[in-house]
């Protein structure tokens, strides 16, 4: 008996996760801004949104200006600025809509690093140099829902030479998962059951 008590509340707590994050996702697509940084971390500023996905279940959204994408990594913890390496997780992550082409005027998600970031050195066939910089993410999008998704920033070619300290975004694309209304409904609903199960099992 008390083994199936402990499946039915493995059952209730594994609910919520699967059913939150079965719903769609909502691509955000980047240009320009500066990104800067040391072995304290990196920041990127001044990004602008320039396309957007699936926001409230529509189409694509474009314009040279829908809002900004700006963040801060964690410390670096290991590798280096100029050869590739990995950021903590932690620091911040925020998509802000500007109110322009139906896109809402205010903050679309704002989370944080929920994993390691990657910083990756690519060298060309010509001696040049890019960066990728890709991590997840998790926080709130909305009006609050939690959710999670992941990011992948590439800056600009910086040459034969290596990040100094700074550099340009070329284009960057985050995609974040939503759950969708129906979906939360349903999980209260199906919540609200299984919790009524677990109780009536718990008390035999």
């Amino acid at each position: 008996m008390k083994m199936r008590k402990i499946l039915l509340l493995a059952v209730l707590a594994l609910a919520l996760p699967t059913a939150m994050f079965a719903g769609s996702s909502v691509d955000f697509t980047n240009s320009g801004g500066t990104l800067s940084g040391s072995n304290s971390g990196l920041s990127l500023s001044g990004s602008v949104l320039i396309a957007i996905s699936g926001l409230n279940g529509g189409g694509l959204i474009t314009g040279s200006d829908l809002g900004s994408v700006s963040f801060t990594t964690g410390a670096l913890t290991g590798g280096s600025l100029q050869m590739g390496g990995t950021f903590a997780a932690g620091g911040s992550f925020t998509l802000t809509g500007n109110g322009t082409n139906g896109v809402p005027n205010g903050t679309l998600f704002s989370g944080t690093f929920s994993t390691p970031v990657t910083w990756t050195l690519t060298t060309l066939a010509n001696g040049t140099h890019n960066y990728t910089l890709t991590g997840t993410v998790a926080g709130a999008f909305g009006s609050g829902y939690p959710t999670e998704g992941v990011t992948v920033q590439l800056t600009i070619n910086t040459g034969k030479g290596f990040f100094n300290g700074s550099t340009t975004i070329s284009s960057g694309d985050t995609n974040i998962a939503v759950p969708e209304p129906g979906s939360l409904s349903l999980v209260g609903a199906g919540l609200i059951g299984l919790a009524g199960l677990v109780r009536r099992k718990m008390k035999s």
